[in-house]
C-alpha cells in the first residue's frame, strides 16, 4: 500500500499529465529539449524537481524522527526528538508550498492565470473613481481654550 507521499506525488504527477496531455518522464524531455517553447510546461517541471526535493527531505527527516521516537523512553521526550519533530513541520509546510505552486501552474484557470484580460475588472473599477462622492473632511475649529501644557 503506497503512503501519503506516494499518494501526493500520484495526484500532483497525474495532474501535470493531464494538463499536459504527455507522461511527466516526456514532458521532462521536451523541456530540456526546447526550454522556451512553452513556458508553463517549463515552471511546472522546474517546480516538480523542487516539489521533489521537499518530499525526498521530509522522508529522511520523518525517517530520523521514527527512529528516535523508538530510541527514547515511553515517558520523555527529549530536545533532539522535539528538534526534529520541528523539522517534520517544517519540511511538510515546504513540501506542501512547492505543490500549491505546482498546482497553480497546472490549473489554467486558478488566479492570474486567465491571461492578459485577467485583471481587466479591477483595472475598469479603478478608472471609474469612487462609489461615493467624497469630499474633504472640514477641518476642525482652532480650540477657544488654551490646552494645557501647550506652548505659546
Amino acid at each position: 500500500m503506497p503512503d501519503d507521499a506516494d499518494d501526493v506525488m500520484g495526484v500532483i504527477t497525474e495532474q501535470i499529465e493531464a494538463r499536459f496531455q504527455m507522461p511527466l518522464a516526456d514532458l521532462r524531455r521536451a523541456v530540456a529539449a526546447a526550454p522556451h517553447a512553452n513556458d508553463d510546461a517549463t515552471v511546472v517541471v522546474k517546480w516538480y524537481g523542487m516539489l521533489a526535493e521537499a518530499q525526498e527531505a521530509l522522508n529522511k527527516v520523518e525517517d530520523a524522527l521514527v527512529a528516535a521516537l523508538g530510541s527514547a523512553p515511553d515517558d520523555v521526550l527529549g530536545d533532539p526528538v522535539m528538534a526534529l519533530a520541528d523539522r517534520v513541520k517544517t519540511a511538510v509546510a515546504v513540501r506542501d508550498g512547492r505543490a500549491m505552486v505546482v498546482r497553480h501552474y497546472t490549473d489554467p484557470n486558478s488566479l492570474g492565470r486567465r491571461g492578459p484580460g485577467a485583471w481587466r475588472g479591477a483595472e475598469a473599477a479603478s478608472r471609474r473613481g469612487p462609489a461615493l462622492q467624497t469630499a474633504p473632511a472640514p477641518s476642525a475649529p482652532a480650540p477657544s481654550v488654551p490646552v494645557r501644557g501647550a506652548v505659546r
